[in-house]
């Protein structure tokens, strides 16, 4: 039975992948520190035997006991309202969390996956963007703390890699959505469900027109894992290649949760990037993935799952 360790096991994705995990078979040490990740996430897994539930700050040098096969890294704050409340926490994660938790699985002989994003992208010239793009980040905006620490620790994951030997993957993330984000999130989707459900006058910044790219967790999963039993060392972008301007996914949500509601208009926060879009064709190619779900499909999905839960 494979082991695996998850950096991050309590936050949004890390959640899902404990649970996907499991239904494959694997035992799993769940780690997480609560500074953003949620003892919710994983509350439906207490007392399972499988799972070993370890509160751990990976800044710190750390161990794990016992052997292990595989150590993933979702460990950092991931939204901007999140992150830019803790930014050197951010930085810390991304490059000091990122060297620990490979050090953890070169002493194991384990293969490392990191967690990184279409952020390292920046405020993109290309569009869409594929993983040979290498991106216009703004190093001393506000963003950068986030920005940075992932492009650190794509660089650390590929040194490990080509300097030790070490077995290792890098999938790049395109906005993710589904159940188990926190309504106070910040990110467009849940803020806008949160706003929808509330009764509250949907908030845009700009002028709605930037664009994004929505992927359910469900697919995402499936992308990551994918990704993880491949023998794909380079970055792969794991994202749905549906373009949306902002203002487009404003009205699905108002349709799916079955509300209209007025639009307020904030300015664009600095460093906002005005476009995003994956280029998956090396995911298609090489790990024979494709996400499934259409965005109106898993906002119905979210919308029906926040609408089940008490709102926090």
């Amino acid at each position: 039975m494979p082991r695996t360790v998850i950096l991050g096991a309590a936050g949004f994705v890390g959640s899902h992948l404990v649970d996907a995990l499991l239904a494959r078979g694997h035992q799993l040490v769940a780690v997480d520190n609560f500074i953003t990740g949620m003892p919710r996430n994983l509350a439906h897994l207490a007392g399972d035997p499988r799972v070993e539930q370890v509160t751990q700050d990976i800044c710190e040098p750390f161990d794990v006991e016992g052997e292990v096969d595989f150590v993933l890294n979702f460990a950092s704050p991931a939204s901007p309202i999140k992150y830019l409340q803790v930014p050197i926490e951010t930085l810390k994660v991304g490059a000091l969390g990122t060297l620990h938790g490979l050090e953890l699985a070169e002493r194991k002989g384990a293969r490392f996956l990191q967690a990184s994003t279409s952020e390292v992208y920046g405020d993109p010239l290309e569009h869409p963007q594929r993983e040979t793009y290498l991106g216009n980040v703004d190093t001393i905006g506000p963003r950068g703390v986030y920005d940075e620490g992932k492009r650190f620790g794509e660089a650390a994951v590929m040194a490990f890699h080509r300097a030790r030997g070490l077995d290792t993957r890098i999938v790049r993330i395109f906005n993710a959505y589904g159940p188990r984000m926190s309504l106070d999130d910040g990110r467009v989707v849940p803020a806008f469900i949160s706003q929808s459900l509330g009764g509250e006058p949907l908030t845009l910044f700009g002028d709605g027109q930037q664009t994004r790219s929505f992927c359910y967790i469900d697919d995402l999963v499936e992308g990551i894992l994918a990704l993880l039993f491949s023998d794909e060392t380079s970055p792969v972008n794991v994202g749905n290649p549906g373009e949306f301007t902002i203002r487009e996914l404003a009205e699905l949500i108002q349709k799916v949760a079955g509300v209209e509601l007025p639009v307020r208009y904030l300015p664009l926060p600095e460093g906002d990037p005005k476009v995003r879009q994956p280029d998956i064709s090396k995911a298609q190619a090489l790990l024979g993935w494709s996400p499934k779900t259409s965005l109106e499909e898993g906002l119905t999905r979210t919308i029906q799952w926040f609408r089940e839960r008490p709102r926090a």
